[in-house]
């Protein structure tokens, strides 16, 4: 073989030790944690093999009995020391890991925020609210201290303004049961607490109310329940005065279209969202949000535009139909799903959106969203969309489309 396609000698002069090794992912100790059994291995790994449902030690094959995970700080330390030691060769140290929350710890401080001088409770539940913001293992550790009954208890009750803001900041960053969900859509003086906090002077009530809203009407089966939450005066328009926040607030820009989303489920409702504004406040976040908000925001376009004054408003908006254009096959397949039916029903109701759509180059996009490993119903109405475009097409498209000869795109 010619001396240019020789391989390069691998660099075999350090091997990392094998009890440094995690026996699952057999990647090096980052995180070590010792089970019930005595074995160590890395947190995520044995975190994501329990996960999975396996209840019984990857090395011994023993029952886990106790799913207890003690950090094993003294291997910790040897890995950090034997990385520093190899540093020439290109070792990095691995980072001291942020243990979770102290259960013991976190115990206390809900039976301080439960009852209790007012100062005591103030300054538990914003320790609390500190820990859950943190990570989401501190959330975990948290949730599994019966916090949500607390939480909610301060929440709901005839306590001080700052205690019951404070109880929701941790509510809201907690998965409600679907019991605490209905608890809170069947009683209307809690529904409209909520509502009322979204007005509040302090942006971050107002997106920690959104957030509890958009858990507890996620969380619920009931469509009449849902039905009530979403038809609470003013929910709307709460919701979508986050949305027009003028300083920069990434959460509350998440929460807004995650709330929104959930609202617009109920159909009855709808309407009231795009008098509030919705339309505007969507197409206006629409190309700064990230991708699962993007999705959620795109799914939400679509539902609007499944009644006539939600899609009237869509089409009036200049930006609508390029935007929608734009995100088409940028994001994912779902979002292509959702962009791809939004433009249907607004071209189904306006010739001038299908003109707009067309000048736009919306036919290339949906020739290759049929052709793309996009969701089956962004491909079937891809395939409406074309069919009701066909009309539009100038004479320049239908010469592009040959390019297409060979494919499986129907021509109409």
């Amino acid at each position: 073989m010619p001396a240019s396609f020789s391989l390069e000698p691998l660099d075999i002069s350090v091997q990392i030790p094998h009890h440094f090794r995690c026996p699952i992912s057999l990647e090096m100790l980052r995180d070590p944690v010792t089970v019930c059994t005595g074995q160590t291995y890395d947190r995520a790994s044995i975190e994501a093999w329990v996960a999975t449902g396996n209840t019984t030690c990857p090395v011994t094959r023993q029952p886990l009995t106790d799913f207890t995970l003690i950090p094993n700080h003294t291997l910790r330390r040897l890995i950090q020391d034997w990385c520093v030691a190899n540093r020439s060769f290109g070792v990095e140290r691995i980072p001291t890991p942020k243990q979770p929350a102290d259960p013991v710890l976190v115990r206390s401080l809900l039976r301080q925020a439960a009852s209790g001088p007012y100062g005591a409770r103030a300054s538990s539940l914003r320790r609390l609210r500190s820990l859950a913001r943190e990570s989401e293992k501190n959330r975990i550790v948290i949730a599994a201290n019966n916090a949500r009954e607390v939480m909610m208890s301060i929440a709901f009750a005839d306590v001080g303004s700052d205690l019951r803001h404070d109880s929701l900041a941790v509510l809201a960053v907690l998965a409600l049961t679907e019991e605490e969900c209905v608890g809170v859509a069947s009683d209307p003086d809690r529904a409209r607490f909520l509502v009322n906090l979204l007005f509040h002077s302090s942006i971050d009530v107002r997106v920690n109310s959104a957030a509890v809203i958009e858990s507890v009407v996620a969380g619920i089966r009931s469509a009449e329940l849902r039905a009530e939450i979403s038809g609470a005066e003013r929910v709307f328009d709460g919701v979508v005065g986050i949305l027009n926040y003028p300083f920069l607030h990434p959460r509350g820009v998440k929460v807004g279209i995650k709330a929104l989303f959930a609202l617009c489920l109920a159909k009855q409702h709808r309407g009231r969202a795009v008098a509030a504004g919705a339309v505007e406040a969507l197409v206006g976040r629409l190309a700064e949000v990230e991708k699962c908000d993007s999705e959620r925001a795109l799914a939400t376009v679509e539902l609007l535009c499944r009644i006539p004054a939600g899609c009237a408003a869509f089409e009036a908006h200049a930006l609508t139909v390029p935007l929608l254009v734009k995100v088409t096959l940028k994001i994912s397949g779902r979002a292509t799903e959702y962009a791809a039916g939004a433009l249907l029903s607004l071209c189904s109701a306006s010739e001038r959106a299908q003109r707009d759509a067309v000048a736009a180059g919306v036919v290339t996009q949906l020739l290759l969203v049929v052709q793309s490993d996009c969701t089956e119903r962004a491909k079937r109405k891809a395939q409406m969309l074309l069919k009701l475009l066909r009309n539009s097409w100038p004479d320049a498209y239908i010469v592009k489309t040959e390019d297409f000869a060979g494919s499986d795109v129907v021509l109409f």
